[in-house]
């Protein structure tokens, strides 16, 4: 493992990116390498303030949703990513611009022309080295989401708004299966989570 990793999860809600999340950090505390985990919206000062207007404004243009993410995403990559994988600290972070061709140009319907030509002025060569997607069925997801606790802006769509996600997540995977890895997130967390180590020791393997 010659220099510091980045890698992504990516999903609908009760997706179980969460606790996923713990199953990655176990497997690199065994790998013994350093690391920082993140998330988006998020992940920096101001970046987290952005993920409150984000998540509790009534109403948002979706324009300016898609806009605030890359402004968030921006200061995330500049004050926190670049920095951890520059100093040989690798990234795990929650979502990552995958989620914005899910939600804004899947969910909103915004062409994804526009969501490139941001991304490429955004994002760069910063690209995730590997990403895993948890593709779990939006009513199952809902009805785990629904368990937690009172629903944000997002979490408070209908269910065709998240099928239009899934299938731009599953677009997504299917164009870049070598970065992208789909994990079925429908099953229990212990089947997932043999899931998300056997993807990891192959990543590992090509290091």
């Amino acid at each position: 493992m010659k220099q510091a990793q980045f890698i992504t999860l990516e999903g609908t809600e009760g997706a179980g990116k969460s606790s996923v999340l713990s199953v990655i950090t176990n497997e690199l505390d065994k790998w013994q390498v350093p690391y920082i985990t993140t998330r988006e919206p998020g992940g920096e000062i101001t970046a987290e303030r952005i993920r409150e207007i984000l998540l509790y404004s009534d109403h948002l243009d979706a324009k300016t949703e898609l806009l605030l993410m890359f402004a968030s995403r921006n200061e995330h990559l500049v004050k926190t990513i670049r920095p951890a994988l520059e100093a040989g600290t690798w990234v795990v972070s929650d979502r990552f611009v995958d989620a914005s061709y899910a939600y804004q140009g899947g969910g909103r319907g915004i062409d994804e022309g526009f969501i490139d030509s941001l991304s490429e002025w955004t994002i760069e060569e910063t690209l995730p080295d590997l990403t895993l997607y948890l593709d779990v069925t939006p009513e199952v997801g809902l009805s785990r989401a629904a368990e937690r606790s009172a629903k944000d802006r997002i979490e408070q769509e209908d269910v065709d708004f998240f099928h239009a996600i899934r299938q731009a997540y599953v677009r997504r995977w299917q164009t870049d299966p070598d970065r992208i890895k789909r994990v079925n997130a429908d099953l229990s967390m212990s089947a997932v989570a043999n899931q998300i180590r056997s993807v990891l020791k192959d990543f590992k393997g090509k290091l």
